[in-house]
């Protein structure tokens, strides 16, 4: 149970009690898109899909899922910073550089969808890191394990490939053009190691509710390797490049409600269309006070897919750090700054701003540190044997535009099996992300036009 006032959180575990307060007086665009007409059929409204957490149904306890999600998004993290400085340094000309641009990749959440005619249903990781769509295809010549049948084109009356002159091929960061049958073939590597490549074509696309969409660009992919992907049948990005869905559909909202991590029952929701600033709109109307936080969104010519945040500051209890605004900037050569990912499952900041946050945490908390490191986490701290009143300071983000104030359950797990209470955070050596577990029970509205992201508390698994 969760009850809050104006100065306090509490929740309550089996053999403790934790209070989330703080410890010192607190002050009460356009976009470039794919000339191809309007896609057919696109309710006026937009549309709702489901989003299922990769660890839904498994019996793991909250911090044991947040322990894989660190795992997977590993390789993640490092290659998502290292690209960066990659492509500054890399000249055109230079053979050795890198292959192709690096998108987001694997991902946190899975979505259900129906490709060709007649529809054959799959399942999909939802990312905001990266822009293609796609499958694993028929012949297929290098292919992971998915959980569904791998989908065949030849089956289908409405699959088309796509020929080297078209918008859909001239919008992929990197192109080659098979000859012998003028069709597009396309490569995207991804943050954890794992690639994708195969031919570009369109197909009919099945949402939930019957909502059919002719005309999609994606990507066919036979050759497909990495263990990425293995919790799904391919991609589905939403990140601000001409391929993502967001931007086949010629929408400029999204928003996305994620429930808590260790919620097992209730599903995530992704909203796209004018329906997904409704939520957000009718939420907010029913909360007393200024609940709705909206700050600008930056742009990285570098990594044009991903979503920049203008972090300035971080306030822990009562102190604001005296972490220099310089270190979370996105620099002119592309590197530094923050993305707001949903593949990511925890917040990682520069490093030398988390050393001076855990240290902020550290003093203010009346619990001794625990050093074992047995939770992959680089802050925890233990707990006491008997029920006691536990402070732990507020944290408040500091982005252009907002303040954003986390509720305790979206960086605090406590864990009664180890007896341990962990920070979820960690420490980036290039850029900062704004992890998933952070956006927990806030509706995140993307406006595309405007350029900002808004978050809504919101009780996601009631939607």
């Amino acid at each position: 149970m969760v009850s809050s006032s104006s100065s306090s959180f509490s929740l309550l575990f089996p053999f403790f009690l934790i209070l989330f307060s703080c410890l010192i007086s607190l002050s009460s665009s356009s976009r470039s898109l794919i000339d191809r007409p309007l896609p057919k059929n696109l309710p006026r409204s937009g549309f709702r899909l489901s989003l299922q957490h990769v660890d839904s149904g498994k019996n793991l306890t909250k911090i044991q899922k947040i322990q894989r999600g660190i795992n997977r998004g590993f390789h993640r993290l490092n290659r998502l910073g290292a690209v960066a400085v990659l492509a500054v340094a890399s000249n055109p000309d230079d053979t050795n550089n890198i292959k192709a641009p690096t998108h987001g990749g694997s991902g946190e959440f899975l979505m259900e969808l129906s490709i060709g005619n007649p529809a054959v249903k799959y399942s999909a990781i939802f990312d905001t890191g990266s822009d293609l769509i796609w499958t694993q295809c028929k012949p297929c010549t290098e292919c992971f394990d998915q959980p569904t049948p791998i989908f065949d084109p030849e089956k289908s009356s409405s699959y088309s490939k796509v020929g080297c002159s078209s918008g859909l091929c001239n919008a992929l960061p990197r192109s080659n053009c098979n000859q012998d049958n003028d069709a597009c073939e396309y490569l995207y590597t991804y943050g954890d190691y794992s690639s994708t490549s195969g031919f570009l074509a369109t197909e009919t696309f099945t949402f939930e509710e019957g909502n059919s969409i002719p005309g999609i660009g994606f990507g066919c992919g036979v050759e497909n390797e990495g263990d990425g992907f293995s919790q799904g049948s391919g991609l589905v990005g939403l990140g601000r490049g001409p391929l993502s869905l967001i931007s086949e559909l010629k929408e400029t909202k999204f928003s996305y409600c994620l429930t808590s991590i260790g919620d097992s029952e209730a599903s995530s929701s992704l909203f796209i269309g004018s329906l997904a600033s409704n939520i957000v709109n009718k939420t907010g109307a029913s909360l007393d006070g200024e609940v709705t936080k909206t700050m600008s969104l930056l742009r990285n010519p570098n990594q044009p897919s991903f979503y920049y945040l203008e972090l300035q500051g971080i306030t822990v209890g009562g102190k604001r750090l005296s972490v220099e605004k310089s270190n979370f900037e996105l620099t002119e050569d592309g590197t530094g700054g923050m993305i707001i990912d949903s593949g990511t499952t925890i917040t990682y900041l520069e490093e030398s701003a988390f050393k001076e946050l855990k240290e902020e945490f550290t003093s203010r908390m009346s619990l001794p540190v625990d050093d074992s490191g047995s939770t992959g986490l680089d802050l925890c701290f233990k707990l006491p044997n008997v029920e006691k009143d536990i402070a732990v300071p507020k944290l408040i983000f500091h982005f252009k535009g907002a303040d954003l104030e986390l509720p305790g359950e979206n960086y605090m797990v406590a864990d009664s099996s180890t007896g341990l209470l962990c920070l979820a955070m960690g420490s980036s050596n290039r850029m900062s992300i704004f992890g998933n577990v952070q956006q927990q029970n806030f509706n995140v509205l993307h406006d595309l036009e405007k350029e900002t992201v808004s978050f809504v508390p919101t009780e996601c698994g009631k939607l």
